[in-house]
């Protein structure tokens, strides 16, 4: 079976992803990239994360074309591709419309530096990208031109969230802290007042990152709170 440690890491990921409540019934999208094949494998469409199999997953080449399943892949396939096809280390991209994030898309919000836990996504903001329809190139296009200036996540406007990174644990650790730091920005908004970390504050907290956690036998670290 082509790509079967990445089709089994999906269905693990997307049942996590529904069980820590990062995203609602069959929204939102998972996928992992194989440089070597140039394929990339990722969730189905529509077909509820507990119930999703290995054999449900697609393997699909960056320009949409389908490779390996029998399933109808995830209508976001395009603006996943995107990730892979503008940072050459991306490996794993995670898409949920987990609801902090998903609220400050609906209020035209970035995630902003209120807590320095956002220096997980290697920025001190993560971008507001402007409203496309679902699942259209146009997105895809949007996400890639914001994707070029910051850091490792994105807030879709009125849609949701996307995270991505080197593997798969590093991507969902940075999904799970997005969404605290958009709960925490949302209550701070609620209060009526917000302290913004620096540019220069967050330079620091974005060092400091770097060394943060326990080195793991392959020489990869934790990626922050989550990882």
């Amino acid at each position: 079976m082509i790509m079967e440690e990445a089709r089994n890491k999906i269905v693990e990921y997307g049942r996590k992803m529904s069980s820590d409540g990062l995203t609602p019934g069959t929204a939102g999208n998972i996928s992992i990239f194989d440089p070597q094949t140039g394929y990339m494998a990722i969730s189905p469409s529509g077909i509820a994360y507990d119930k999703t199999k290995k054999e449900d997953v697609v393997i699909l080449d960056l320009h949409g074309n389908v490779i390996d399943g029998d399933k109808k892949p995830s209508s976001e396939h395009g603006l996943h591709a995107a990730f892979y096809r503008t940072d050459p280390e991306a490996r794993a991209v995670v898409h949920t419309h987990s609801m902090y994030c998903t609220i400050l898309s609906c209020m035209g919000e970035p995630l902003r530096a209120v807590h320095y836990a956002i220096a997980e996504a290697q920025c001190s903001e993560i971008p507001l990208v402007e409203y496309h329809t679902f699942g259209t190139p146009e997105l895809a296009d949007a996400a890639a031109r914001a994707l070029r200036k910051k850091g490792r996540g994105l807030i879709l406007q009125n849609h949701g969230m996307c995270a991505y990174g080197p593997s798969i644990e590093s991507a969902y650790g940075l999904a799970l802290t997005m969404e605290w730091c958009a709960q925490v920005q949302w209550h701070c908004m609620a209060a009526g007042k917000m302290n913004i970390l620096t540019d220069e504050q967050m330079q620091v907290a974005m060092e400091h990152y770097k060394t943060y956690g326990q080195v793991r036998a392959d020489g990869t670290r934790p990626q922050g709170y989550n990882g």
